[in-house]
């Protein structure tokens, strides 16, 4: 169950990242400038709803399958995808949320085209881990 578990909440925020990736950040530069703070704030209070419950969700389900590895899934997997989540989480702490709350203050083009360049790196990341757990329950299902 664990398994499901991890491929829901990785899927979901794949396809989530995806389009925040290719469309919602790069429309931050068409926001007037006057509407922008409060775009942003709200932005950030309202994706925050959306995605911290599923990326704890992902966490937790990550740590519960380094520690308790289906019998046909290689444990190398799930280490893998523990690794993949921190360089998530990582990135998300050190690199987007910098990078917002200085677009909090107000546009500033340097940090909107670091929000976008640093977040192929989550976008990338969990690319990989929705290919990784379809392929951890491949393996549980054969």
């Amino acid at each position: 169950m664990i398994l499901l578990v991890q491929a829901a909440a990785t899927l979901f925020m794949t396809g989530l990242i995806w389009f925040v990736q290719v469309v919602h950040y790069p429309l931050y530069g068409r926001v007037g400038r006057e509407e922008f703070v409060g775009y942003e704030n709200e932005h950030a209070a309202l994706t925050t709803l959306v995605v911290a419950p599923v990326m704890l969700v992902e966490l937790l389900a990550a740590a519960w399958l380094v520690v308790d590895c289906p019998e046909p899934v290689p444990r190398w997997t799930t280490w893998l995808g523990a690794g993949l989540v921190a360089i998530i989480w990582a990135s998300t702490a050190f690199l987007q949320v910098p990078a917002h709350s200085a677009l909090s203050l107000g546009y500033q083009p340097e940090a909107h085209a670091r929000l976008v360049s640093t977040n192929w790196i989550r976008t990338a990341a969990w690319t990989a881990r929705s290919a990784l757990c379809l392929w951890m329950m491949s393996r549980f299902f054969r």
